[in-house]
């Protein structure tokens, strides 16, 4: 079960929020947007510790580490931009103008590109990390989490309204197809590549499995709380959920399809980051301006 082994304090700021980080995995720094600061902040995992924060980062609204290329993208939601961060110097090497309000990332590794989805223009943008424009592509409604399948070579874009995850191609970012999803508000996004699997937490409180080849639904959950950030662990084949209201973790078991574990947090902790190379789940704490370490035991 997880619990927390211990907390890493973050530079207050008050009002607080967080949005989406993640885990740059050879050094086990995490990175988080904290969007009401404007900036982004790194921790140190292994030593438990606050490294640094990057100014300059308006409505910070979600971090992404592209691990191979030891890049950083995070999103400044009130700025129209990306930041792209060297992961080992912490230093900014450039920003990337897109669309005014960037929110969704992902890469594509094998080609270098970052889709960046925009919840003003409901569109897609793709980029290269040196900030050229390849695409840009109408969405069918406001985008939310996107993600991107190594294996069919594919964007996933969920869409709140019409609730459905976009299909994008990853050369193109061009419409390849659109799969309805059975639930109000699709929020959260992971993959479980070995399964051929993509979860989706809505905003209504549901938890669908898709067949990452078809589209097809295999599996519903019905989750407490309305989800935000999810990280799928493909370790033990679980889905942490992170719920604002009242806050809280749920721990989905994708085989079972049902909810095995909940833990409260702290209202308005709607985001997470996990490192699947040390078996760590990082809570971001906005009333407490701190991130709880939570492990398996």
């Amino acid at each position: 079960m997880w619990q927390v082994q211990r907390s890493i304090p973050i530079p207050p700021h008050t009002p607080s929020e967080f949005d989406h980080g993640d885990v740059h995995r050879a050094s086990g720094r995490v990175f988080v947007a904290h969007t009401q600061a404007g900036t982004v902040e790194i921790l140190d995992g292994v030593l438990g510790t606050h490294l640094a924060t990057i100014a300059g980062c308006d409505e910070a609204s979600g971090a992404l580490v592209a691990q191979e290329a030891n890049l950083v993208f995070v999103a400044a939601r009130g700025a129209g931009k990306i930041l792209v961060i060297d992961a080992e110097r912490l230093t900014v090497l450039r920003e990337i103008a897109v669309d005014p309000r960037p929110n969704g990332l992902a890469w594509d590794a094998t080609h270098q590109h970052l889709l960046v989805a925009d919840v003003q223009a409901n569109t897609a943008r793709l980029v290269t990390p040196t900030g050229e424009t390849l695409a840009v592509t109408a969405l069918p409604g406001r985008p939310r989490w996107c993600v991107f399948d190594q294996a069919h070579q594919q964007f996933l874009v969920n869409i709140r309204e019409p609730a459905c995850v976009q299909i994008l191609a990853a050369e193109t970012a061009a419409p390849v197809a659109q799969w309805p999803v059975a639930g109000v508000g699709p929020h959260g996004l992971d993959l479980d590549d070995a399964h051929q699997q993509a979860y989706v937490a809505c905003d209504g409180g549901q938890f669908v499995t898709l067949d990452l080849g078809t589209g097809q639904e295999t599996g519903r959950t019905t989750l407490a709380s309305p989800p935000d950030a999810i990280w799928y662990n493909p370790h033990l084949r679980q889905v942490s959920v992170a719920s604002s209201t009242p806050g809280g973790i749920e721990v989905v078991d994708v085989a079972a399809q049902q909810v095995i574990q909940t833990l409260p947090t702290e209202s308005g902790a709607h985001t997470t980051a996990f490192d699947p190379e040390r078996q760590v789940l990082y809570v971001f704490l906005p009333a407490s301006c701190r991130a709880d370490v939570l492990v398996n035991q």
